[in-house]
């Protein structure tokens, strides 16, 4: 119970903490069954929250989110619907922009050198950012 009261997980991710803190297979098995029961552990609700959150903070969007929700032992139905219901909740169009004007705000691409149009480019790009969708705010800002 105490390690679902600091943040919700997956069921992957619970089932690998009780292995590591030795705790057998039918234990494990048993405390998944009860907390499923109790509605402590949700797939869905966790991969939904997960997305969100990544997309809000900008710090995922598209297939960034669905590849951090497998590497947490989600399903790909499952991580693609908490993605499209994500996406249709912000609009990663604001989040890049936003995301730009915390992050670089005196950026202006067209007096920015070839080394700070790259660094900034990757790093939207490392957040799963498509490269159209960079080049048209950061053209759109000058």
């Amino acid at each position: 119970m105490r390690l679902l009261t600091k943040r919700d997980r997956s069921e992957t991710e619970l089932r690998s903490k009780l292995a590591q803190f030795g705790f057998s297979v039918s234990a494990i098995d048993a405390a998944i069954a009860r907390c499923r029961e109790l509605n402590y552990l949700n797939d869905e609700r966790y991969a939904r929250e997960r997305a969100r959150s990544l997309l809000r903070n900008g710090r995922g969007v598209g297939r960034k989110i669905a590849l951090d929700l497998k590497s947490r032992g989600i399903s790909a139905e499952i991580a693609h619907q908490a993605l499209e219901d994500a996406e249709q909740e912000y609009s990663s169009t604001e989040i890049l922009s936003d995301l730009l004007e915390r992050r670089f705000p005196n950026f202006d691409y067209t007096t920015a050198d070839d080394r700070e149009r790259r660094r900034v480019v990757s790093f939207f790009q490392r957040r799963g950012f498509p490269l159209d969708q960079i080049f048209s705010i950061l053209k759109s800002r000058d």
